[in-house]
């Protein structure tokens, strides 16, 4: 539109006379967007800085990242995870910008169907919708894999029907029950990273039952990289490979802060914090995180299990197991457990949000944009419920194979959502440049635009195309191999053109791209708030020791 060109002086449409609120009570943005997105903004700034923790430190990151391992050696596992670290982290430059001028409910779903074409943006939410349901039975599995550390006695059917219930619960509640649920999750992953962290540095320079100070033998013998199929540079060369390819499961997380935009306080502040924080998060996180797995243990354990990285665990757990420590294993695992779970808890959350996202558009049954009053959309949910209970195929067979396979068939999702996202950026900042609009007025603005976005385009289209190139090795061909990693990608095509054919989609000029769309009501919103935004240290004090003074004013008061 012609009109957008002039939005940073257009004045702020309201559709509604403003009303005074309280600086924590967003209930009045229903009524702003009522017809449009029916969300509640209560996610406060603790809560989305965890999640977005929480949606970065997932199950891979102590689980599958042994099969990387395995197949590259550790310097391959360092190279490859930084390698696609810094991809990803131009991702979330391209996503944040977008995100913090237009935080609205199913973010860059809805972003690709108005800025790019509406066959782009069916395409997108279909993917993450299907990319997030079916991740959710993969931690279920991943989850009973860990259960078995300690016994195989426990029916994995009974452990698949208490999971399934208690992500009905949470993900059915209020959205800031939601939020409180997923901090408190995402501490627990703090602590893990930091115990095998510490656990890495403290083993390495001697404090184990050996008192050797092993430091990076492992990288001498039995060597930095590892030959994986043929031998020689070309085996080493394939063993990087499966290293990055392992790190493009394992490193995520700029979506996950994009999905709770629509439900989010003061989300030009609160979520653009979020987003400024992935960076150093990927560098500790990912980056360390592979340097300590390679430092911990071997590439030729047996126990990973010829690549998997799943049959016996964590990594780090072996490694303890291998050097005889004791207690703190049995720690690490109860801790996975939580992280496990919080992982499949957010997949359920952002898989309905897609759905409803879909309906906002148009892109899926106008039933699933229904909510309750508190803003939950009631039949998303019914929906996304079912995914869980894929789960029970491992009841019958064979725990570790059904994670690796739910792992394949999703990681080749993850590329195609990231190709969307590049895309939208990319059709969004030639908008930006034919309609006048001055990026340097906008909440965040992206570095190193648009060529960050046409690099990440291009890699994440090359990533999707090779993921499954083992396949095609002579003495290696089999029908069972070669679609889990293509699956995803078959089915983004026939989304895209059959949603093309079927409603006769064009691409959006940039002239003609929707630059206003729900943005009056957004600046509304965010006006009404009178206070300066909370600091993300006073919200933690809030909920740790006010909480914890409240309680104990309770004890008194029953006591007396």
């Amino acid at each position: 539109m012609a009109a957008a060109a002039s939005h940073a002086e257009r004045p702020v449409e309201t559709g509604a006379p403003m009303q005074e609120k309280d600086s924590r009570n967003s209930d009045s943005i229903r009524d702003l967007n009522d017809g449009k997105d029916q969300l509640h903004r209560h996610l406060g700034n603790r809560q989305i800085q965890l999640i977005a923790i929480g949606g970065t430190i997932g199950t891979a990151l102590f689980v599958s990242i042994g099969g990387g391992l395995a197949k590259g050696g550790p310097a391959s596992l360092l190279l490859g995870y930084s390698v696609h670290a810094l991809m990803v982290c131009l991702i979330n430059n391209s996503l944040a910008e977008m995100t913090c001028y237009m935080p609205v409910g199913g973010s860059f779903i809805r972003m690709a169907g108005k800025w790019v074409d509406e066959s782009l943006g069916f395409l997108a939410g279909w993917n993450f919708f299907l990319y997030e349901a079916i991740l959710i039975p993969y931690e279920i599995s991943a989850l009973n894999l860990i259960l078995t550390y300690w016994t195989d006695k426990i029916p994995v059917a009974a452990v698949c029907i208490i999971v399934i219930i208690l992500y009905a619960l949470i993900n059915i509640v209020a959205v800031q029950y939601y939020g409180e649920a997923e901090f408190w999750l995402a501490s627990g992953k703090l602590i893990l990273i930091l115990i095998v962290f510490f656990f890495t540095f403290i083993t390495a320079v001697g404090g184990n039952p050996q008192n050797e100070p092993y430091g990076f033998r492992y990288w001498y013998s039995p060597g930095a990289f590892a030959e994986y199929i043929h031998t020689g540079t070309l085996g080493r060369f394939e063993g990087f490979l499966g290293s990055l390819f392992s790190a493009c499961f394992t490193v995520v997380g700029p979506e996950y802060i994009a999905m709770v935009a629509g439900e989010a306080e003061r989300p030009r502040v609160y979520i653009k914090n979020g987003f400024k924080t992935i960076y150093w998060r990927f560098f500790v996180f990912f980056v360390l995180g592979a340097l300590a797995v390679g430092i911990v243990i071997p590439y030729n354990d047996p126990k990973l299990n010829n690549g998997s990285g799943t049959a016996d665990g964590s990594p780090y757990v072996i490694a303890m197991q291998n050097m005889g420590v004791s207690v703190l294993p049995h720690v690490v695992n109860a801790l996975l457990l939580t992280s496990i779970f919080s992982a499949g808890n957010a997949y359920t959350y952002c898989a309905m949000r897609s759905l409803y996202g879909l309906a906002c558009d148009g892109q899926a049954p106008r039933i699933f944009k229904k909510t309750l009053k508190n803003g939950i959309p009631i039949y998303a949910f019914g929906v996304v419920i079912l995914f869980p209970f894929l789960s029970f195929l491992q009841a019958s067979g064979n725990t570790a194979g059904a994670v690796t396979t739910l792992q394949s068939v999703t990681q080749g999702a993850t590329m195609i959502n990231y190709i969307c996202i590049s895309l939208t950026y990319i059709f969004f900042y030639r908008a930006c440049k034919a309609q006048g609009v001055d990026r340097s007025t906008l909440p965040y603005v992206g570095w190193f635009q648009p060529y960050g976005a046409y690099i990440t385009f291009v890699y994440m289209i090359l990533i999707e195309g090779i993921f499954g190139y083992t396949v095609f090795v002579p003495g290696h061909w089999s029908v069972a191999d070669f679609f889990p990693p293509y699956t995803m990608a078959f089915v983004a095509i026939l989304l895209y053109f059959g949603w093309k054919i079927i409603k006769r989609t064009r691409f959006i000029k940039p002239e003609e791209a929707d630059l206003i769309w729900e943005k009056p009501e957004i600046d509304a919103y965010e006006a009404q708030f009178t206070e300066p935004p909370t600091r993300l240290r006073d919200e933690l004090y809030e909920a740790i020791f006010r909480r914890k003074k409240v309680k104990e004013n309770h004890m008194g008061e029953d006591t007396s």
